[in-house]
């Protein structure tokens, strides 16, 4: 998993910028691009997708998972209220990015930007749900019947998305996050991201823990 120190060669004046524009309260539209697929990508994007085993997250220990809920949980009290709500919103994310190979902090983060935490966010270009996930993505890797607004879809398709960017990027987090967002080469959206990486969600594993080794890697700038 790629660490928040991987992202400080972003700009110090668009991380000002969106300090300044309120966390929040901030919801930017996803806006990633329709582009053909290879055979093969489309075909292993149509696998991620299909999966479906339970969204129960795996931790070293209970304790852990325990611990990480706990400490999650207040932190999104106000954008969702209710308990057993925000502990299957919680889960699922940390299913979600656990198995695309993403920090769930990093998740976390991108949907405080992308939608603040509305399940039935709907940008001007379409994007829909917690990650802005645009509609083709169904007509491309998924099945019509599927709904873009339901929680554990939307993750699934958000963080599947968000790793095939990466893995077009050879794990350049800074460019994959500018395709999610169809901004890529600017930097205001990927220090959003990081700002609210850092600073909202940042989550420090136990000691006594062994660090997971990083799927991703950042070129430095």
């Amino acid at each position: 998993m790629t660490s928040p120190q991987t992202l400080a060669r972003f700009s110090a004046k668009a991380l000002l910028i969106c300090v300044s524009l309120g966390l929040s309260g901030l919801a930017l539209a996803g806006g990633q691009r329709e582009e053909a697929l290879a055979a093969s990508v489309q075909a292993s994007m149509q696998k991620a997708i299909s999966d479906t085993a339970s969204p129960e997250p795996i931790f070293a220990s209970e304790d852990e998972k325990l611990r990480w809920l706990t400490e999650m949980s207040p932190r999104l009290v106000k954008r969702l209220p209710d308990t057993r709500d925000r502990v299957e919103f919680l889960k699922t994310v940390y299913y979600e990015a656990q198995r695309a190979g993403l920090d769930p902090q990093l998740v976390l983060g991108l949907i405080e930007v992308e939608s603040a935490f509305r399940k039935y966010a709907v940008s001007s270009v379409g994007a829909r749900g917690f990650m802005q996930v645009m509609p083709f993505w169904v007509k491309q890797i998924g099945t019509s019947e599927q709904n873009l607004f339901h929680l554990r879809t939307n993750l699934r398709y958000g963080c599947t998305i968000l790793r095939h960017y990466l893995d077009i990027e050879k794990g350049d987090l800074y460019r994959a996050l500018g395709r999610y967002n169809g901004s890529l080469g600017r930097p205001e959206y990927p220090n959003m991201v990081r700002a609210a990486w850092e600073k909202k969600w940042a989550y420090e594993k136990p000691k006594t823990q062994a660090a997971a080794p990083l799927t991703t890697t950042v070129a430095q700038r």
